[in-house]
């Protein structure tokens, strides 16, 4: 069957409306019209293969938020009508450890992406959410809270759960204290989660002016990272620090900001390594600095249903399919508040 769709057809040309092939509905699958698809910054760099992995004609997107079409045989879990979400995921091995302690994200086969992965029926390439429907294992499909904003939650399904995972993984509670690099789609949604959380939220920011949206997020603290009095100020003050910059930089002032026994978690992927961290205080003072891949989708539900719980979505600006080469542009200047979502009622095919 042929889909409308926004395909990328080569890392030098436009994204434009066009046609694909999407596979027959299987026995386990769920077809979902979707509603919105956000926009990750991935998603630029796949569709530009700036990680020298892209395969084309390519459709990107993994923000997905619809109602389900239809359902195949074995289905049990969703029917017709219902609002569900897809996030970076649409299968796994389902058999080595990780799979069966449902942490499909390190699944050690690796885990079929949402685009740009490998149909396991069709052995083509698998489409995402810059489209009008997506054909889905019910394994890999959330439900969405019906009283949240629908085209608010797109961004959960990927910058939701990537900082949700590791709060919930490093059991960040009420009275923790814990810091977030970067106020962008990412960060933002570790500020509102973390401070939903019970934690006390320090942000780090290169601009100042950004003070205030980090408190109205929830942050309780601002930092400019310039600053070298406001970084003296903040030493040995954090339990966890959420990493939400993909660009390289220095670590070094950010583990003095730790207590003993605290940890940098790296959730931004740079495109070039972060320069070496002294390991000195690393030593003395056991910091740990690590990294965690989106959630699994176990991690995923929970964390809508906690968003559900505390009506948290992303703060988002709606686009149709045609303005995404400017939204990619705009992502490159930081030009947004703080995730592009496509309403895809608005686009033109």
């Amino acid at each position: 069957m042929k889909i409308n769709a926004l395909v990328a057809q080569h890392a030098d040309q436009p994204i434009k409306a066009g046609t694909v092939s999407q596979r027959d509905l299987q026995a386990a699958d769920v077809s979902i019209d979707i509603l919105y698809c956000g926009v990750c910054h991935s998603d630029l760099h796949m569709a530009r293969n700036e990680w020298g992995v892209s395969q084309y004609p390519m459709v990107p997107g993994h923000e997905i938020v619809g109602r389900v079409k239809a359902v195949g045989a074995q289905v049990t879990r969703f029917a017709p009508g219902d609002l569900v979400g897809v996030g970076v995921m649409v299968d796994s091995c389902q058999t080595c450890h990780f799979c069966q302690q449902q942490e499909e994200q390190y699944c050690e086969a690796g885990f079929t992406a949402t685009y740009n992965g490998t149909d396991k029926y069709t052995g083509g390439t698998t489409w995402g959410g810059y489209a009008q429907s997506v054909m889905v294992d019910e394994k890999f499909v959330v439900s969405v809270p019906e009283n949240l904003a629908m085209e608010a939650v797109a961004p959960l399904l990927c910058a939701g759960v990537t900082v949700w995972s590791p709060l919930r993984y490093f059991d960040v509670k009420p009275g923790d204290r814990v810091g977030v690099i970067g106020l962008g789609g990412l960060g933002h949604m570790a500020v509102k989660l973390a401070s939903a959380l019970g934690a006390e939220v320090t942000l780090f920011t290169t601009s100042p002016q950004k003070g205030e949206d980090a408190r109205r997020l929830g942050a309780t603290h601002v930092v400019v990272s310039r600053d070298a009095e406001q970084m003296a100020a903040a030493k040995t003050s954090l339990d966890v620090i959420l990493d939400c910059v993909a660009v390289p930089h220095d670590l070094n002032p950010y583990l003095a900001t730790l207590k003993t026994n605290g940890k940098l978690v790296l959730v931004g992927i740079p495109d070039a390594p972060h320069p070496a961290a002294d390991v000195t205080p690393m030593v003395f003072r056991r910091l740990s600095i690590t990294g965690t891949s989106i959630g699994s989708i176990r991690e995923t539900q929970e964390m809508l249903d906690f968003c559900g719980q505390h009506n948290i979505t992303a703060d988002i600006e709606l686009i149709a399919g045609e303005e995404i080469e400017t939204a990619f542009a705009r992502m490159l200047r930081s030009d947004v508040k703080y995730r592009f979502v496509i309403d895809m009622q608005r686009t033109r095919w």
